[in-house]
């Protein structure tokens, strides 16, 4: 069970030859436990997926996962409050990430685990702001799921240049608190209400700062 539920895991820590095994057992934390049944929970799911039940649903069901469909993506198209048009002329400040995008981003660089809602917010945020998508990959790369061709699908279809071309937006705050993302808010979260709007504001706090 363990070999087959790490086969998708690329860090060496993962590897049989670094974990504890005594008489043919291997011994793990609570955290790896949780990932394992994790990847065992979803290769279950996708297993029962069978991909010709679409093709046979009768076409009044199909309209209405249709029209679901749309709801989400406008649920996830969440636009925050304040024009975002010069989001690209300021570039990619670290510094002025809010807290849950800055949490997220440090998950990424340790590599550890972050929830499919996680990383959308985070991707589809750092693509708002600029970020270059090969840089976007190679902050994935530690993820002991990491497929840089499956990462790099995401990234592009989150960016509009695959699928319907929706150009996606982050979640706004309370969708973020809803699905325990937000750390905590500080006072400039308590001001606004949606990430990227944050992210306005302290970027152009800091560049006065430093002009100053």
């Amino acid at each position: 069970d363990y070999l087959r539920n790490i086969s998708s895991f690329h860090e060496k820590d993962w590897k049989l030859v670094n974990r504890p095994v005594l008489k043919g057992e291997v011994y793990l934390s609570k955290q790896d436990v949780a990932r394992l049944l994790q990847e065992e929970i979803q290769r279950y799911i996708e297993a029962k997926i069978d991909p010709k039940v679409r093709s046979i649903l009768p076409e009044e069901i199909l309209k209405h996962l249709e029209r679901l469909r749309q709801t989400c993506a406008e649920k996830i198209r969440e636009s925050p409050v304040e024009d975002i048009s010069s989001l690209n002329s300021i570039g990619v400040v670290g510094d002025a990430f809010p807290p849950c995008i800055r949490q997220l981003y440090e998950a990424a660089q340790s590599g550890r685990h972050i929830s499919h809602i996680g990383r959308f917010t985070l991707t589809s945020f750092l693509i708002k702001v600029g970020m270059d998508k090969n840089m976007i990959v190679d902050l994935f790369r530690k993820s002991a799921d990491f497929n840089e061709r499956m990462t790099r699908y995401q990234i592009e279809h989150i960016a509009g240049e695959r699928g319907s071309g929706t150009k996606y937006t982050p979640p706004k705050c309370d969708t973020l608190q809803t699905h325990g993302l937000c750390p905590g808010a500080n006072d400039l979260c308590k001001k606004i209400k949606h990430p990227l709007a944050y992210y306005l504001r302290s970027a152009r706090s800091l560049k006065k700062k430093f002009r100053g």
